[in-house]
């Protein structure tokens, strides 16, 4: 086993600390929501949605940009401006005297926590041995599960206590702390390092194209499917990427080096983050809304019991990490996958609309066991063979992929629950969705127990650059 610097140790811990405070912020955000349309006068539901929207928008449509800034001028340099903005953002958001104002705040934190992500994970890439960077990857994942676990109960008690306000204020200190740590133990890496000019019609075509996709899936279920606000959201995305595809081909320095496609871990392991995402999030995100509404339990009671399920994620994953350093991301994520089947099925044919939380615990940690052996490990899975001056690149190319994803899962499971006119078609349709769940867990069952290669096949990319260079 491959000796770890104590520097690398550091640089977990600070990348963790900033995981923790950005998991938490999207966690903790849906208790406050009932508060926020209390206190500002005006706030109508489709303006409270964009409280939460206009954080999933900018956040995906600036993390390739933000990963191409890390790999050129410094990860340790845009992972602490990216700490600083959150920061600002989160005061601005506390002190918020209007939706409007909330809103934006919420923008700016969603600038600085798509620095933190690529930035954070290419530092802790960089820091460890390739032989130990499951075990890395392992932690930095738990501390997210942790943070799910945390965010509903801690939101409950701050927003009784203190008032909705608190739930961004609480934000400010982890910012702080990571600053000042930070730096003085962050190593600071680069990755290509050449000088060609960026593509500066590129980058606006990926920062709007996923942007606008984004915004049709999270709108969608407002607008309707089928109407022309969503539809025109999707073609005006679709073009956007097709053109930015079409430039990175020609451009020497392209905001994504589409070379990354022909590593098939890395395709294969974004694949898995689809699947996994409409397992996941179509299940969890709703969950609390079926245990207010169908069994009538508080807020509190919702966060304690809805807690366990993450717990449990964040106790696996370090020793998922582990454990992947000497086997590999597959039979783990098999492993996973077979107890999201298990978990969610579990839940179809055991909850009913008679509280039963002896049910829904058993459910729950069966989930958590596949998100303690997923969440990390399919960032492992995606990124094992990437090169090193491409790893912030990689990460946020998978990131994005990752937000496309999780909107996704979240619009369908909405879409599917819809508005049921009593509670048996509630029921029946929170089943439905938890069906589509097991299904999808079930896919990467088969991905990763029959198509994921089950050894390293390292793929150096191409170096030669192309001749015509666009302005």
């Amino acid at each position: 086993m491959e000796r770890v610097s104590r520097s690398a140790w550091l640089t977990l811990a600070v990348v963790s600390v900033a995981v923790f405070m950005v998991a938490m912020e999207l966690t903790i955000i849906s208790l406050a929501l009932p508060e926020i349309r209390a206190a500002l006068s005006g706030t109508t539901p489709a303006a409270l949605s964009w409280v939460v929207n206009a954080y999933s928008i900018v956040v995906a449509a600036l993390l390739l940009l933000s990963g191409w800034l890390a790999d050129r001028y410094g990860r340790r340099r845009v992972f602490r401006l990216g700490l600083v903005i959150f920061a600002l953002g989160s005061m601005a958001a506390g002190a918020a005297s209007s939706i409007g104002m909330l809103i934006a705040a919420r923008a700016l934190q969603a600038v600085g926590g798509s620095m933190q992500y690529p930035a954070g994970l290419a530092l802790l890439l960089a820091a460890f041995p390739r032989g130990r960077h499951q075990t890395a990857i392992g932690t930095w994942g738990a501390m997210g599960g942790l943070a799910a676990a945390l965010g509903p109960t801690l939101g409950a008690l701050l927003i009784e206590a203190f008032g909705w306000r608190a739930v961004f204020y609480i934000n400010v200190p982890f910012a702080v702390a990571s600053l000042l740590l930070g730096a003085r133990v962050l190593p600071e890496s680069r990755g290509d390092r050449t000088r060609g000019r960026v593509d500066m019609i590129g980058v606006p075509l990926a920062s709007l194209g996923v942007g606008a996709i984004i915004l049709g899936i999270v709108q969608g279920d407002v607008w309707g499917w089928a109407g022309a606000s969503t539809l025109g959201a999707f073609a005006a995305g679709a073009a956007m990427i097709a053109a930015f595809v079409a430039r990175s081909l020609r451009h020497p320095a392209p905001l994504f080096d589409l070379g990354l496609m022909r590593i098939r871990t890395f395709v294969l392991g974004n694949l898995g983050s689809l699947f996994f995402s409409i397992g996941f999030f179509a299940l969890l995100v709703p969950l609390p809304s079926f245990i207010q509404d169908l069994w009538d339990w508080s807020v509190v009671e919702t966060g304690l019991a809805y807690a366990v399920g993450p717990v449990v994620s964040f106790l696996v994953a370090p020793q998922a990490g582990r454990l992947a350093d000497r086997i590999g991301n597959a039979p783990l994520l098999t492993v996973g996958s077979i107890c999201g089947v298990a978990g969610v099925l579990w839940l179809t044919f055991t909850i009913s609309t008679e509280p039963a939380l002896g049910p829904l615990l058993v459910g729950t940690v069966l989930v958590g066991v596949s998100a303690g052996t997923g969440f990390s490990q399919l960032v492992g899975a995606a990124l094992q063979d990437i090169p090193a001056e491409r790893y912030a690149m990689a990460t946020a190319g998978r990131t994005t992929f990752f937000q496309l994803s999780v909107a996704f899962a979240i619009a369908v499971a909405f879409t599917v629950i819809g508005q049921p006119v009593d509670i048996a078609s509630e029921l029946e349709a929170y089943r439905t969705t938890w069906m589509l769940c097991a299904g999808a867990y079930f896919c990467n069952l088969v991905l990763f127990g029959i198509i994921y290669p089950r050894r390293r096949f390292p793929l150096r990319l191409s170096t030669r650059r192309p001749v015509e260079s666009q302005p």
